[in-house]
């Protein structure tokens, strides 16, 4: 073998050897990023469970008869009596 072909194959092997040196370094870096995306979706989960607790704690809170006895209970409102109710009619379009 020349010299020329000497020097060619140690190349060709540096070449190989740095490609495979890259190979392995990129498969780490996708297994990092994998993990940090497994990680936000992990956290993403945590985060719907979260807003599906609190969308029904917002439902349960927000009841018709709950806020009804709250108002009767802490602020002392109450439904009106008939004799409290007074009715204004509105005059239709043209008619006094």
């Amino acid at each position: 073998m020349s010299r020329n072909g000497v020097v060619m194959l140690a190349l060709l092997t540096l070449v190989v050897v740095l490609s495979a040196v890259e190979v392995v370094h990129v498969k780490y870096l996708t297994r990092i990023q994998f993990a940090h995306l497994q990680d936000l979706r992990a956290q993403r989960d945590a985060i719907d469970v979260e807003w599906n607790r609190l969308r029904l704690e917002e439902a349960a809170l927000s009841t018709h008869a709950r806020v009804e006895r709250k108002a009767h209970q802490e602020l002392g409102m109450f439904t009106p009596r008939l004799s409290d109710v007074l009715l204004v009619e509105e005059a239709g379009h043209g008619q006094p």
